[in-house]
């Protein structure tokens, strides 16, 4: 057989060049601005305000908690609930050991991690559209409110995010260039985001719906399923165990509100109207579209049977809206008729963004705030007041300083969360629950929105017990929760009055001091329907009752004379 009958068999696959030529990188000052910029940007976001006014809300406070126990005591915990995150803990536990446990330790791996996904990004973006694409994805990236919310959190979102978006990058570099490194590297940045967060493998099965669109060669999909297998194949482990610990996930309850993702996945599927710029075998559209539409899809249609979906578990969608945004940017600004809309567009998004921005570092743009929570309870009890929690999950909200809590008595502890090896501790029976209720005159009790437990013995024993010999005296909302100071039922002379405090501190309804409650019940004389009369009448009786127990109290302690006759008093 000649050469020319053997050449063809030499060739590569039709539409796929060995050595594509717009497979060539960029200059290295055009690679290290589309990571720098972005990721400095991302970086000063996640420094201001970063202390959140000091606070903490109640995940953080979770995190705080568990992070600064031990290895072995960690390692306890995991295995009876939130093993999802038993990674991200240890990882946060050597922080702190390095650090010290503070506010600022405890959020800046997030706003690092964060600043690192930008980066990467940017470099995605370069790689797929080019430099100014990559560092306009980058940039928008940055600036996305979802983005710079989970930046300054301390949980394992911006840390998944980060590896998801440099596992991207290696991806789309093993798709054109040959080498096992590469993959190495995609697999093992998948796997360790997998292990900090199990929704990850969504990224996954994105990453491979992009390669069966762009068709690459059948090396690049063998490679490809072989190291997505490892992946799984190292998830599995934790996916059974954890399985067993779905109840950690019960409080998604209700309908689900998908509205945000949403509005993202309209806002990418309209960029894809343009003709986008692509440089390489995997094309924008099929990579950024895919990572922005099939994961929250997914976890949609599961919660059709369970509650599920949330948007922080899928927070690396934003990448592929990101890369939407950047490339639409590049096609407007390059239309010579249109090309002006951009200078206009984009700083009336950044004047729209500044409110917004400003918002997400205030402690109300969290669901709850556990340091307000704290402060609550020391306002409303004393030192040997009983501590109660509706339900009992809610006891992580005061996680954050234990000395909110130290002067109180917890009255349905049984074991604390650190010898009990878990989040909220163990409680007691139910029957013990209300017969320690009935010895206190002061509960503080504390109700958060969104975790209840009904059917529970405990909460119903709670819940009875209070409404049959208690009463609510003030109650003090605060963001994500009501903590409601309830005093004992006295049922010779009525309940005490209640009042209210609003959020921003003022009393209102009939509030009654301690020590009126106090004078009230010497008031024998006093009908029982004393505490249905207005405040005004009430404190008007309080003082025809206080001199008439004044005249009985004298009447009573004037001796008589011998004759029979009371001293002072006319003879007969």
């Amino acid at each position: 057989m000649s050469l020319a009958v053997r050449t063809p068999a030499l060739a590569p696959v039709a539409g796929f060049p060995r050595h594509p030529p717009t497979a060539r990188l960029p200059s290295v000052p055009m690679r290290a601005l589309a990571v720098v910029a972005p990721a400095s940007l991302s970086l000063a976001l996640g420094l201001w305000g970063i202390r959140r006014q000091n606070t903490m809300w109640g995940d953080e406070a979770v995190t705080y908690r568990l992070a600064q126990r031990e290895l072995y005591q960690l390692w306890e915990t995991v295995q009876q609930v939130d093993l999802v995150h038993a990674l991200y803990y240890a990882v946060m536990h050597v922080v702190f050991d390095v650090f010290g446990a503070g506010l600022l330790s405890l959020r800046l791996p997030s706003v690092l991690a964060m600043a690192a996904a930008a980066g990467g990004v940017g470099l995605l973006g370069l790689l797929l559209a080019g430099p100014r694409a990559g560092v306009t994805a980058g940039l928008v990236f940055a600036l996305l409110p979802q983005v710079q919310k989970y930046a300054q959190e301390g949980r394992s979102y911006a840390m998944v995010c980060a590896l998801i978006a440099w596992a991207t990058c290696a991806l789309v570099a093993s798709s054109s260039r040959r080498g096992r490194r590469r993959w190495t590297v995609y697999g093992f940045a998948m796997l360790l985001a997998c292990l900090l967060h199990e929704f990850a493998v969504l990224a996954l099965a994105a990453h491979g719906v992009t390669l069966i669109v762009s068709r690459p060669p059948k090396a690049v999909l063998r490679a490809w399923s072989v190291t997505a297998a490892g992946v799984v194949a190292g998830l599995l482990p934790l996916a059974i165990v954890s399985a067993g610990q779905s109840e950690q996930v019960s409080w998604i309850g209700g309908p689900v509100r998908p509205y945000p993702w949403l509005a993202a996945v309209m806002v990418g599927l309209v960029c894809t109207r343009a003709p986008l710029r692509s440089q390489r075998t995997v094309r924008l559209t099929a990579l950024a579209v895919p990572l922005l539409v099939l994961p929250g899809a997914l976890l949609l249609i599961v919660s059709l049977v369970k509650p599920i979906f949330v948007d922080r578990y899928v927070l690396f969608s934003d990448i592929g809206l990101a890369l939407l945004l950047g490339a639409f940017v590049e096609y407007v600004h390059k239309l010579p008729r249109y090309s002006w809309t951009v200078y206009v567009a984009v700083p009336a998004a950044l004047v729209a963004l500044a409110p917004l921005s400003s918002s997400l570092r205030t402690p109300q743009s969290r669901s709850n705030d556990a340091t307000a929570i704290g402060a609550a309870i020391r306002t409303e009890g004393r030192p040997g007041d009983g501590l109660l929690y509706l339900s009992g999950q809610q006891r992580t909200l005061t996680a954050a300083d234990p000395d909110d809590t130290r002067l109180l008595v917890d009255i349905a502890l049984a074991r604390d969360p650190v010898a009990s090896n878990t989040l909220a501790g163990v409680e007691r029976p139910a029957p013990e629950i209300a017969a320690r209720m009935k010895q206190f005159d002061r509960i503080v009790v504390v109700r958060a929105g969104g975790m209840h437990a009904p059917g529970d013995p405990r909460e119903e024993a709670k819940r009875d017990t209070l409404r049959r010999h208690f009463r609510a005296h003030t109650t003090n909302e605060v963001n994500g929760a009501r903590v409601t100071l309830y005093t004992r039922i006295h049922l010779k002379y009525g309940p005490p009055i209640a009042s209210y405090r609003t959020p921003d501190g003022q009393c209102r309804g009939a509030a009654v001091s301690d020590s009126c409650v106090a004078r009230r019940e010497r008031l024998h004389g006093l009908p029982n329907q004393v505490r249905h009369l207005s405040a005004c009448r009430f404190r008007s009786l309080l003082v025809a009752g206080r001199a008439r127990l004044l005249q009985l109290h004298r009447t009573e302690e004037e001796p008589d004379c011998p004759h029979g006759h009371l001293v002072n008093s006319p003879g007969p």
